[in-house]
């Protein structure tokens, strides 16, 4: 059937997944022919990166949603805290994008002509919950639909240029009983209203529902084969999924974007990239919305990315945890380096000195020209401030450092010559069998190079499911960077490849 389906709208395979790494809770809009994604970022600042495609296939990062300190407030967020799932829409000429900073202000809007930005200072939605959904009927009026733990599904009218709520909110579908019912997304299609739903919580239960109405507040029937979407016990190698939105194209077929996971290793399987945004066709069934399961990309297309550092600003998907880079760096202290400075906070810390990028694929390779001669600092793989593995280095020396939960363990070191040296990071899955018990995700390499060449030198290898969701827990995935952990380190060039 899927094959079917593409060819008869002449589209390609699909490079699922569409959007790799840390990039969850998708929504999606279109404009024309072209399509706009936005996704949740929790700790990490700037927040909601937000995409544009042509062809709901290839994504191109045009910003942040929330790239400025007035519109987004960290300080005090956990990890996995912050901002939550966004919903993006385009309605009379503007983007309009609703999301949650539950440790900050809650609910908030941000509008701007151009999705790439400048986005508007936020306008504060006073209801509890989080997943807002923005829809508007065609009298105007804006229904601002959310999920509250242990009440379901609510929603209320409001003024989305204030904030201000309208009426009292009002309970409307919340699934079929399953556990957690969230990320409401309600449409208007044809003569009915359509209300899509992710319920079974986002772990393997995952699974996505759908109802619809005569109205925006219902009453709402439930399609009788929900989950509409769920690949829980089945052997899929993509899991967990749900949270989704619907797109029609521009040549009327219908599309579906939700998160996932890629779970590797043996039982019970870690995944460790966090849930990615996947991409799935839906055909029509009887009335109501029915997408294919969704299959990873057979082929995927090898990755390479450098950034030199040359440029006034980092490039969008640059993120530093809980505040702005610039706060932490500078691009012009040392000319054509990314400058650090530390803070006094280690990567066990709330706010390090730390610029990294989402590890996007299951094999991949990293490495960095480093200058620690006024401090000490290096590349780092983290997941939260309690299961982090870094390289360091003083200028004379490198070694390995792991930090899992409450133990800390300083591994492998050797003598670097004076002056910049390259640290590099290698992650490669590890081989599983069927019926194999203790086999990890992948195994993480990590060694430094001299500078002028020479054989390279591999401190450590660790194993990767102590940098998972199943270990650690959560709702992100790794991202590897820089980091300063005293005094001032130089960073004159930072590569990324999937191997």
């Amino acid at each position: 059937m899927l094959r079917r389906l593409l060819a008869s709208a002449h589209m390609p395979a699909i490079p699922n997944p569409v959007i790799p790494g840390f990039h969850p809770d998708p929504s999606v809009c279109r404009v024309g022919d072209q399509y706009f994604l936005a996704c949740s970022s929790f700790e990490y600042f700037p927040g909601v990166p937000v995409f544009r495609s042509s062809d709901l296939r290839a994504w191109e990062q045009l910003g942040n949603a929330l790239d400025r300190p007035s519109q987004l407030k960290l300080a005090t967020a956990p990890s996995s805290g912050g901002v939550y799932a966004p919903t993006l829409r385009h309605h009379r000429d503007r983007f309009w994008l609703a999301t949650t900073n539950s440790w900050d202000r809650g609910h908030l809007i941000v509008t701007a002509e151009d999705p790439a930005g400048p986005w508007s200072d936020p306008v504060i939605v006073e209801l509890p919950g989080v997943d807002p959904d923005l829809a508007w009927d065609t009298d105007g009026t804006c229904w601002f639909t959310y999920s509250v733990f242990g009440d379901g599904i609510l929603q209320a009218p409001i003024d989305p240029y204030t904030g201000k709520v309208l009426a009292d909110p009002r309970r409307v579908w919340s699934g079929t009983g399953l556990a957690y019912p969230e990320a409401p997304h309600l449409y208007r299609i044809g003569d009915q209203w359509f209300l899509l739903i992710a319920e079974g919580g986002t772990e393997r239960g995952h699974g996505v529902s759908v109802a619809r109405g005569p109205a925006p507040g219902g009453p709402f029937e439930a399609y009788p084969g929900n989950p509409v979407l769920s690949h829980r016990s089945t052997s899929r190698p993509v899991q967990n999924t749900g949270h989704a939105d619907l797109v029609q194209a521009a040549d009327g077929s219908w599309w579906m974007v939700l998160l996932g996971v890629r779970p590797l290793g043996a039982s019970p399987a870690f995944h460790v990239l966090g849930r990615e945004t996947f991409l799935t066709p839906v055909r029509w069934v009887d009335g109501w919305p029915v997408p294919e399961p969704v299959a990873p990309d057979p082929a995927p297309v090898a990755f390479g990315t450098r950034d030199d550092f040359d440029h006034p600003t980092l490039a969008p998907a640059w993120l530093s945890i809980r505040r702005a880079s610039t706060e932490a760096g500078s691009l012009t202290a040392r000319r054509g380096w990314l400058t650090l400075f530390a803070t006094g906070d280690s990567l066990d810390g709330s706010r390090p000195a730390f610029v990294g990028r989402r590890q996007q694929h299951a094999a991949c390779r990293v490495r960095a020209r480093v200058d620690a001669g006024a401090g000490r600092g290096g590349v780092v793989v983290r997941l939260d401030e309690r299961h982090h593995f870094e390289i360091e280095t003083n200028g004379e020396e490198a070694w390995c450092h792991a930090r899992i939960g409450p133990l800390a363990q300083r591994l492998g070191s050797g003598r670097v010559d004076r002056g910049p040296v390259v640290l590099y990071v290698e992650v490669e899955p590890a081989p599983a069998s069927f019926g194999t018990i203790g086999v990890p995700p992948d195994r993480i390499r990590f060694g430094f190079e001299p500078d002028r060449g020479g054989d390279r030198t591999c401190l450590a290898e660790l194993d990767g499911r102590y940098l998972s969701t199943e270990v650690a827990g959560g709702f992100t995935g790794r991202v590897i960077g820089m980091y300063a952990a005293s005094g001032t380190v130089a960073f004159d060039w930072y590569e990324y490849a999937s191997t």
